[in-house]
This record gives C-alpha cells, structure tokens and sequence, in this order.
C-alpha cells in the first residue's frame, strides 16, 4: 500500500524543498495554472526556500518565468526552457478544441495570418504592449478586435509561438515576442516532447493515475499512454483501490513529520487541479451552514487533509488571512496556521493577521 497522501506532498515540493530560484520550481513541475496572477505567485512560494513576492515578480519581469496559454487551455507559468516544445506538444490540440470558437468569431485563416503579422510588427524591437494594445494594433489593420473575439485572436498567437507574457507595466500585463524572449533553445521531437511532459507530471505530480493525467494535459488517452509506455522502467506501477497509479521513484523517504502542518493553498493550486480523481485525498465535508465555493478556491489543507477554506484581503501595509474550517480546529492544529501565517507573512515582507470565520 502506497501513501499516497504523503508522496503527493513530498512530490509537488509542499512537505520539503530544496528550490531557491522560481524558475526552479516552475521547471520542476513543468507547467503551473497561473490565471490568478497573486495566489499563483504564491503556489511558487511555498515550494521553494527563503523567496518573496518580489522575487517571483521579478523573475517573471525578467523573463526566467513565462506565462502563456496551453494544455486545457488556462495560464500556466513555464520557463523558457520549455516554452517552445510544450507549445509545439500542446498547440496542435488547444486549436482543435478552439476550433468551434474560431469559426463562431470569424476567424479564419487569412484573418488569422493577417493578425500574426500586425502583431508581430507591433512588438518589434522588444515592445511590449498591453492587451488593449495591441488590439489598438489589430483595430488599426482592419481587424476587429475586441471581447472573445480578441481573447482568441491573443490565445492563437500564443499557441503558434509569436506572441507571450512580457514585463508588467504597473500592475498591468503586456506582451513580447516570444523570438525575443526565447533564444538558443533546443527543439524536441514530437516523441521526445511527449516523453517528457510525462516525466515532468509523474515525478512532480505521483502518484497520479492515466486520468489524472490526460485531465491535466489536455491530451488524447491514446497520446497519454503512449508516454507513459515510453517511460517504461522509469516508473513504478501500483494498483490501489482498483485504479493504476504510475509515479518515478524517489530516493527521498516518505517522512511522518512529528509536528502538525498546514498549508494555505491558492487558487488553483496543482495539489487540488492537477487531479481528475479528487476523491483520493481525504476531506472533511463541508457544512450544511458553509456556503459552497470553487472547488479550487483557496484550499485549507492540514497534513495533506482538505479541512477548510480560507480567503485574504490586501490592504496597505497587512495581509488579512480568513480562515474558515469545516470543523473546529484544535490548539495544535491552531498553531501550524499560525506557523504558515508566519510563513506566508515572509513571503510577502508584511504582516499577516489570521482570524476564524
């Protein structure tokens, strides 16, 4: 019997790290659902060592850390050393999913290679434009650009590898060339690429099953198996409660910590959306008096347990942390929230305040 559990944190970098850079952790996982900018920042944070904020901010203002549209489709962090070969695996079946939205907007293929184009001379000599920018741009060439219509013309560029996230301006996005944000990166085959999305999810994200995986990288079944079966030895295979879980295997022991942990989890996070099959990850039921949420919103997780809930609210100089529990929480169970209050406070150099709801 495995502890699935256990390994499940101990893979995803959320019981031990030993990251220093975002880049790092991002590379480690190969892609994260990055379209909550903040609580995505943070999903990073707590899996590497002694890094801020500012940090991640910076490196995604650099360029180590990208953020583009693939697998699902949703924003996802890369790093720019995968970028091109996740996009050149993944674009092929976003644009087919998209497809049907294509047609609805009226964006063929002529509309389309006449937007690449307007784009690409908007963002020459390293520009980088906002979204209402470039759709400036794009209304300038005749091409109408606004609402859905605009979100997809932006996506297929993004899946065609011209266009991905550039600096922020303030606390808006902009885009850049992705020919100037990326250089001298080797390209993969086709088989290659597949081979190592299926390493990076199964070592990062194990043990996971067949169906955890094909949710999560929006391929086929038939492209899902096939790297797996390309893997071969590098995984370990075990069948649990009827399902087949494949996971690489580790030389770092499953560690029964001593002491109570807590981790506030993002929205988003991959501990929670990396998986088809959630029901393998003990919960507590939500009360009747708790109103529902997203089941990905803001997870409250003690020692890899979904307790609970928990929601923050900014204000000028404090982080206000409001935890809600579907139980109540014991005095030690109390000071591991405090502790990662503590944390989170570090993360972003302010002070955070924890209250009960």
């Amino acid at each position: 019997m495995i502890d699935l559990v256990r390994m499940r944190l101990r893979n995803q970098k959320l019981a031990r790290s030993e990251f220093r850079e975002p880049g790092d952790v991002v590379a480690w996982l190969g892609a994260a659902q990055a379209q909550d900018y903040p609580s995505a920042k943070w999903a990073i944070g707590m899996r590497a060592n002694g890094i801020t904020d500012a940090d991640v901010e910076r490196a995604f203002n650099e360029g180590t850390v990208l953020r583009t549209h693939f697998l699902r489709p949703t924003w996802h962090f890369v790093t720019p050393a995968d970028i091109r070969w996740m996009l050149a695996l993944s674009g092929p079946r976003v644009h087919a999913v998209n497809a049907s939205y294509y047609r609805k907007f009226g964006l063929d293929s002529a509309t389309l290679a006449r937007s690449r184009a307007t784009l690409e001379r908007a963002l020459r000599s390293g520009t980088h434009l906002t979204r209402s920018e470039l759709a400036s741009a794009l209304r300038r060439a005749g091409i109408a650009a606004e609402g859905p219509r605009l979100a997809y013309l932006v996506m297929h560029a993004e899946l065609d590898q011209v266009i991905c996230s550039g600096a922020r301006r303030g606390k808006q996005f902009t885009y850049a060339l992705l020919d100037q944000r990326v250089q001298g990166v080797a390209a993969l085959t086709r088989d290659e690429a597949l081979a190592e999305l299926t390493r990076r999810y199964f070592s990062s994200r194990g043990p996971a099953t067949l169906r955890d995986y094909v949710w999560w990288s929006g391929l086929t079944v038939r492209d899902a198996r096939a790297g797996i079966e390309m893997a071969g030895s590098a995984f370990v295979h075990h069948v649990m409660d009827g399902r087949s879980y494949w996971f690489a295997p580790s030389k770092a022991a499953v560690r029964r910590t001593t002491h109570m942990v807590v981790h506030l989890l993002p929205n988003y996070d991959e501990y929670g959306i990396a998986y088809k099959d959630r029901d393998v990850v003990p919960y507590v039921p939500r009360p009747r008096r708790i109103e529902s949420a997203d089941e990905f919103a803001h997870l409250l997780v003690i020692d890899g347990q979904l307790v609970g809930r928990w929601r923050r609210t900014l204000k000028t100089s404090a982080v206000v942390v409001e935890a809600q529990p579907y139980r109540p929480l014991t005095r030690p169970e109390r000071d591991a929230l405090d502790a990662s209050a503590a944390r989170y406070s570090k993360f972003m150099n302010m002070p955070v305040t924890v209250s009960l709801v």
